[in-house]
Order: C-alpha cells, then sequence, then structure tokens
C-alpha cells in the first residue's frame, strides 16, 4: 500500500476521489518536505505550479497590504490543501503561506494533477467543492469584518482558535499567535488587540501568561461573538 493511500490529507481533501493506480502515481511523484516554524511555504505572487498536502501542522494564509502589514486571511492545518485555486485560473497564488509550527507537508506537481482532471469527474468535482467552500468563507468573513465589532471579532476569533485547534495539556490554546498576528487575524492595530485581551481578561473570560492565552469561559465568549 502506498503511503499516499493512508495518508490523512487523502481522507479530508479533494483526493478522497483518486483511485489507487491514481494515488501510485502521486507517490511516485511527489516530493515531501519538513516546513519549520516561521518558514514560508510559498509567498504572494509566485508560480507554484502544483498543490501543497498538509499531512502535519498549521500554517497561516495571509496578505500583504498596500502599507506593508500583513493580512492574515485564514489559517490552514492537517489534512488541507494549498493552490489548488491558482493552479485552476493559471495564475500565480494570491497569498502568502507561513508555518505557524513545524509542518510535515508533500508537493505533487501540476502537471500531474491536472490529468486526473480529464478522466476522474468525481475529482473535479471535489476540487469544485472545495474551491466554492473557500469562497463562502471569504464571504462569511467580509460581512463579520464589516458587521462586527473588534470585540465581537476577537471572541470569535478565540473560540475559532480553541474549537478548530484544540488546546494544550495546560488548557492554553494550542495555535499561539503574537499578538501582532491575532489583530492582523481581526483586523485592528495591535494596542487595541493587546487593550482588547486585557478587558478580557478582567472580565474573566480568559488568562493570559506571556504569549499564552487561556480560555476561561467558552460559553460567554461564544455569546460575545454572536
Amino acid at each position: 500500500m502506498s503511503k499516499c493511500e493512508q495518508c490523512i490529507v487523502r481522507e479530508f481533501s479533494s483526493l478522497k476521489a483518486l483511485k489507487k493506480d491514481e494515488l501510485l502515481k502521486i507517490a511516485d511523484c511527489k516530493t515531501s518536505y519538513t516546513i519549520t516554524k516561521g518558514e514560508t511555504i510559498f509567498s504572494e505572487g509566485e508560480n507554484v505550479n502544483g498543490i501543497f498536502c498538509i499531512k502535519d501542522g498549521v500554517c497561516k494564509l495571509s496578505k500583504l497590504s498596500q502599507n506593508g502589514k500583513d493580512q492574515i486571511i485564514k489559517l490552514v492545518s492537517k489534512g488541507e490543501l494549498l493552490g489548488q485555486r491558482s493552479m485552476i485560473s493559471e495564475e500565480p497564488v494570491n497569498l502568502s503561506a507561513v508555518a505557524l509550527e513545524d509542518m510535515e507537508v508533500c508537493f505533487i506537481p501540476k502537471t500531474e494533477i491536472m490529468g486526473f482532471f480529464n478522466h476522474n469527474n468525481d475529482f473535479s468535482m471535489n476540487v469544485m467543492k472545495s474551491i466554492c467552500g473557500d469562497l463562502k468563507e471569504a464571504d462569511s468573513h467580509t460581512v463579520s469584518m464589516a458587521q462586527k465589532t473588534v470585540k465581537e471579532r476577537l471572541a470569535e476569533t478565540l473560540v475559532y482558535l480553541e474549537t478548530t485547534f484544540g488546546i494544550n495539556t495546560d488548557h492554553s490554546l494550542r495555535i499561539q499567535l503574537s499578538r501582532e498576528e491575532l489583530a492582523s487575524m481581526i483586523g485592528t492595530a495591535t494596542e487595541s488587540c493587546i487593550r482588547l485581551l486585557s478587558d478580557f481578561k478582567k472580565s474573566g473570560l480568559i488568562a493570559l501568561s506571556g504569549k499564552k492565552i487561556t480560555i476561561l469561559d467558552l460559553a460567554k465568549l461564544k455569546k460575545l461573538a454572536e
């Protein structure tokens, strides 16, 4: 059995529609990498010419704004694919991907993947559904940025970090973002983010210890995020 058949990415992504012979082809042409925390997987404007499968770890997808600030668009974790949209649109990637922790990724060249489109309808449909899902998510994010207060967005983001990525043994959030990264996710200045975290701490919603954030009252944070 090839490793691609047993891989977590295959279970959760568009690749689940690929047949055994197609997975064997991927196993022969893929390149595996270990990406260390803080390292760039690809940069905005780059021609990636393939897709990245995330076997383990979490990365941030961000876009550089005109004032030179990084705006985090979303976080992507194991079981997901990167680069599907730019591969189909034949455009350079419009976001940068940077590892938030050590990662295991595989790269599959576009030449191999595009061949499956012509012969496997289920695979093509899965890729389209995945891209539609990304668009739906982007719409929700736009609405949230326009209609929610910064306080509500911070609460929403903290809830998302715990419910999606889990907690450490000491109950702190497993994904540790810097205050700048957190501010970037909710679309505010770092100073405002720090002030709001301090307010949340005073209200007994969270505990702070250096970079670590521990959620003390998830139910109240969820209510605040609505």
